[in-house]
């Protein structure tokens, strides 16, 4: 074999690694249960009745974005958002609950849907503080309403957040800047003595 020749096969080798090394990588399905391995889709936002494709960028391209971007850490809650996170754990353990006290968790992780729609409108929205069992079942959503809240769309988002945990059947308990500790282990109380203490 001529040396030009042996250059052309190493180099076409080497392309091949490269393809197989860096290319779409596979990604495991999400869904109910495991599924099967399979190559990373368009992912797809509704946008009213239009349906928009994105290319998301595979796990290689979003390690080198992340490795050339500056990161700085920030905090979880307010000053004010953890004063209620505190004063709900300090009423679960005056009442001897078994329930663990949660910050900013996304409905996303807690609610579901089978209309991809309804699941896309709470998907990306938070609540402040979330009460679950020990079974990890959500019990009740804490939300700190400080005086500008309803500014903007705001009431609206709230709006969609009540409604779904409503129909989800999980309580919505807003703490207002007057409320006092006593308020929330009040509410936090009538909670445990009702229909969601056997859940709980």
């Amino acid at each position: 074999m001529t040396d030009g020749l042996t250059l052309i096969v190493a180099g076409a080798v080497f392309l091949a690694y490269v393809a197989g090394a860096f290319g779409p990588s596979l990604r495991f399905a999400r869904g109910g249960g495991r599924g099967p391995w399979k190559k990373p889709t368009a992912a797809v936002s509704l946008v009213g009745s239009r349906r928009q494709a994105k290319t998301m960028p595979d796990g290689a391209d979003q390690l080198r974005i992340a490795m050339n971007a500056p990161f700085e850490k920030r905090k979880l809650m307010s000053k004010d958002e953890a004063r209620v996170f505190y004063r709900a754990e300090q009423a679960i353990k005056a009442l001897g609950l078994n329930w663990r006290v949660m910050a900013q968790v996304s409905l996303g992780e807690v609610l579901k849907s089978p209309d991809p729609q309804a699941y896309a409108a709470i998907n990306s929205k938070r609540v402040d503080v979330l009460l679950i069992a020990a079974n990890g079942d959500p019990i009740a959503a804490v939300e700190y309403q400080g005086s500008g809240h309803y500014l903007g769309t705001a009431a609206a988002r709230d709006a969609v957040k009540k409604e779904a945990l409503r129909r989800a059947g999980v309580r919505y308990i807003e703490v207002m800047a007057s409320d006092s500790a006593d308020d929330l282990e009040r509410e936090i109380r009538r909670l445990a003595n009702g229909p969601q203490a056997v859940a709980a």
